[in-house]
């Protein structure tokens, strides 16, 4: 009888997380900065609001073909090594099944009960090319992430995070306190969502990320006074 599962497990290898977290984070962070250092120049509401507007289209598109070329050129490398360990199995399938004994009998499993689980797994090619794959390489070939994905959600995300600063001038706000408001509380939801997939405790993940915007707006907008707008109207 199969023994009763207790738990289970959320997904931590798939393509999604990680660029939707870091695009969010990354959008917010990033043009609520921008908006600083031009508002910080002087610059009057309107070229305030364009700049967000174009840090928001640059910086979607940016983020999401960087994730993009990133998460294929990984997933080609994957590939392309599951590819090797394929032929290999081909060739030398008696090398390859003492390969993955030893690699059991190095994690603890006695050398008798190793060669026979190798043994009895490579008797599927595919199954045998799986548990390689994952032994070998840290990947399965049938779970690798998707570059679609991760662009798409990177793009998504960063857009969300980006378009947050800009709101209060797209509606008429001559200054940058309603979008500096509406910024921090952002980030410190933001972290304190983000936390709560991790052990770290809800105040603190947003208290961190609050602290990061804070200083980059804070050098910007520094950045942006000293050097003036000069003509800009």
């Amino acid at each position: 009888m199969p023994a009763e599962i207790h738990h289970q497990h959320r997904d931590v290898t798939g393509g999604w997380l990680r660029p939707a977290v870091f695009g969010a984070m990354d959008g917010l962070v990033s043009n609520f900065a921008l908006i600083a250092g031009v508002a910080g120049g002087q610059a009057s509401r309107q070229v305030v609001l364009l700049a967000g507007l174009a840090g928001l289209v640059a910086g979607a598109f940016s983020m999401a073909a960087g994730e993009y070329v990133s998460v294929a050129s990984q997933a080609e490398l994957a590939e392309a090594e599951i590819e090797v360990e394929r032929r290999e199995l081909a060739r030398h399938p008696s090398a390859e099944q003492a390969e993955l004994a030893g690699l059991y009998v190095e994690r603890g499993v006695d050398p008798e009960l190793a060669a026979e689980v190798a043994r009895q797994l490579s008797r599927d090619p595919d199954q045998a090319l799986k548990v390689h794959a994952r032994a070998e390489l840290g990947v399965t070939p049938d779970d690798l992430p998707s570059p679609l994905l991760a662009a798409v959600s990177s793009f998504l995300s960063f857009a969300v995070g980006a378009v947050l600063p800009v709101l209060p001038y797209a509606f008429g706000a001559a200054s940058l306190w309603p979008a500096a408001v509406i910024a921090a509380v952002g980030l410190f939801a933001a972290g304190a969502v983000v936390s709560r997939l991790t052990t770290r405790s809800w105040w603190f993940g947003g208290l961190r990320q609050l602290g990061f915007g804070a200083a980059a707006a804070g050098v910007t907008y520094v950045v942006g006074s000293l050097i003036g707008a000069g003509g800009v109207s």
